[in-house]
């Protein structure tokens, strides 16, 4: 009898079609509900996955009832004279059908998988959803994407029970080859049903060695992607400990900025600090909504607490001082379209980018902002010159190749525009980064804490590079870092954020120097406070410090605190003139260039908790001191005290 082959063509044709339909309806699925917001979105999902865990035989049934000559679909289908029961369409059906939940699962977790940050930096640099989607979201979940659909070949490869309800047990028509075992072990003939077993077993087995050795050769040829951390480590020194820590050397540079001050005009929503700020006797010029500025007044309601934020500013690089969960991401995100305020307004130059009054929320691809994500969002499979080149789609292939090769020379990367961003170092990354979000000639550029992920020698690098390169840049400057030491070198104007609000801003040197409230105070690293109150005219009570101060800076009406930097502290012989105070040390902490002294007034301090204040003195100067005998004498500088507000 000669061996019948038709249940081997079914199942290849009807798989190979139904895997066909699986990947595109998968892949439309999973994007589908990635970015969908709709209610009963888990329900939706529930269906999606559903013929994964419901018996072959109720997906069948449910089928049956769609497609049979009676069933919705089925009707329809009768009016064209087409019939889908019991022919090898309805293979195809099925094994679709019982195949997608495996495309559609594979597919969603490797999109899930992708950084955000890569998409949205495809956004801010003018890619629309179609472009993101096929430049970058599918090329980086292919590997996940290439093997759902691998599994799920050999899923409909396996499909039983929903085709035989569906499609029927016909030779030559509809009979694959689960169907071909089955009734031949039913008929008795063992020796036809091990060779279909034979048969499938090797396919799947074959199916499966794919998937595994695709798996092993991603893992592979996957190279780490090379950061730079802060490697920045100094050994501290307290009574004979050693303590790994940070350096707590202060360094403060004036910042080279070319751009002329303009100054903010607060949005009616915080007007109550504009009166606070003009007390720092900076000039306020109205600028608002300016024709060469950024304008923003947002509100948007976060965890914890809510973004109110309001400034007018011309073309400049304003620096954004705020700790961490201040709200300084927040902001950019919402300038560069990636997240919507309630209410506000957003206008660059002119134009309105949002207004929740009349309706206007530009897409982040028509903003023409450029934007330096924290951990840069190079797209890690294209090339430098083609990650630089991403945002020049408008430009012909000549001028795109002119611009990159500028961005490189600018950023001082000629050469190395066919590397790859794995074979870069976290510096070099950085360079390219940049080079990208200016290549497009943006209005505004928004640069993300730049330095965060880069150790201290290649931090000052690339500080004295970005300062070059804004200095040449036309456009208007956001630069948001908890770092108070690179702002103050990188920018000439500062705004301060604390728990999404404003609470200061002028220039660095006013914030520095006479910070209006304990927060700001302490962002821009002041160590020294003392509860305080009015005594007289001059004179105030630190009540912490156990002492009364002569200042001369005229009293706020509202004196809470009193603060002095711990590098303005110094220390005298006597006890022979006014702000003077008999000091022992409680404790020490030493860094390669300073020791921090913990100071107790009055009386010597009983364990090394027992303190009031810290100062800071080079070793050289602690080198000459730390022999004397106690007490020793700390002078506090009038001008140096620190009156702050409510």
């Amino acid at each position: 009898m000669e061996f019948d082959l038709s249940p081997l063509w079914i199942s290849l044709k009807s798989s190979a079609i139904a895997t066909l339909f699986t990947f595109f309806l998968g892949i439309a699925a999973a994007r589908w509900m990635l970015s969908t917001r709709i209610r009963g979105k888990a329900f939706i999902e529930g269906i999606f996955i559903s013929p994964l865990v419901l018996p072959p035989t109720v997906v069948g049934f449910l089928l049956l009832l769609l497609f049979g000559r009676n069933g919705a679909i089925g009707q329809l289908l009768l009016k064209f004279d087409l019939i889908i029961i019991f022919t090898w369409q309805a293979a195809v059906i099925t094994a679709t059908v019982v195949s997608f939940p495996l495309m559609y699962k594979t597919a969603l977790g490797s999109f899930e998988q992708i950084d955000a940050n890569l998409l949205n930096a495809a956004r801010t640099l003018g890619a629309s959803e179609w472009t993101v989607f096929w430049r970058i979201m599918l090329p980086l979940a292919w590997p996940g994407i290439l093997a759902g659909t691998i599994l799920a070949f050999a899923r409909a490869l396996g499909e039983f029970g929903a085709t035989l309800m569906l499609a029927g047990n016909i030779p030559g028509q509809t009979q694959t080859i689960p169907m071909a075992i089955y009734f031949a072990v039913e008929a008795g003939d063992m020796r036809q049903a091990a060779i279909w077993v034979l048969i499938i077993l090797s396919l799947s087995l074959s199916v499966l060695t794919a998937v595994n050795y695709w798996t092993d050769l991603q893992k592979k040829s996957a190279k780490p992607n090379l950061k730079y951390r802060n490697s920045q480590s100094s050994i501290n020194v307290v009574h004979g400990y050693r303590r790994d820590g940070q350096d707590a050397h202060l360094t403060i540079l004036d910042g080279q900025d070319t751009h002329p001050t303009t100054y903010l005009e607060f949005p009616s929503k915080l007007q109550s600090n504009v009166a606070r700020l003009t007390n720092y006797g900076g000039t306020s010029q109205k600028n608002n909504q300016s024709e060469n500025g950024l304008y923003l007044n947002i509100f948007k309601p976060l965890s914890g607490f809510a973004l109110n934020v309001g400034f007018d500013i011309g073309m400049e690089v304003l620096g954004i001082l705020g700790a961490s969960g201040s709200g300084k991401s927040m902001t950019l995100r919402c300038i560069a379209g990636l997240e919507t305020p309630t209410s506000g307004k957003i206008a660059v130059n002119g134009k309105v980018l949002f207004d929740s009054v009349q309706g206007i929320n530009v897409p982040s691809k028509d903003r023409r902002i450029g934007f330096l994500f924290q951990n840069y969002a190079l797209f890690p499979h294209l090339t430098v010159a083609e990650n630089i080149a991403f945002g020049l789609q408008q430009l012909s292939a000549s001028e795109q190749n002119i611009r990159v090769k500028e961005q490189l020379i600018s950023v001082q990367m000629s050469g190395l525009e066919n590397r790859y961003p794995h074979e870069l170092s976290g510096g070099q990354q950085q360079r390219v980064a940049l080079a990208r979000a200016i290549a497009p000639n943006p209005d505004l550029l928004l640069l993300d804490e730049p330095f965060s992920a880069l150790d201290t020698h290649l931090r000052s690098q690339l500080e004295r590079e970005l300062m070059q390169t804004l200095a040449n840049y036309r456009g208007i400057t956001l630069f948001v870092s908890h770092n108070l030491e690179e702002v103050y070198r990188v920018c000439k104007n500062l705004l301060v954020l604390a728990e999404g609000s404003a609470i200061a801003f002028d220039t660095k040197e006013h914030i520095f120097d006479r910070p209006r409230n304990f927060t700001v105070a302490q962002l821009t690293g002041c160590k020294n406070f003392s509860e305080a109150g009015a005594i007289a005219e001059t004179v105030i009570e630190a009540i912490d410090w156990g002492c009364n101060l002569t200042v001369v800076e005229p009293l706020p009406k509202s004196l809470v605190s009193v603060g002095i930097r711990a590098h303005q502290l110094s220390f005298v012989s006597g006890c022979d003139r006014e702000n003077t105070f008999a000091c022992w040390i409680a404790s020490t902490v030493e860094t390669p260039h300073r020791v921090t002294l913990y100071l107790k007034l009055h009386s010597p301090p009983h364990d090394s908790q027992d303190y009031q204040l810290q100062a800071e003195v080079f070793k050289e100067k602690w080198r000459a001191m730390k022999d004397k005998p106690f007490p020793w004498y700390v002078h506090f500088e009038p001008i140096r005290l620190i009156l702050m507000e409510a």
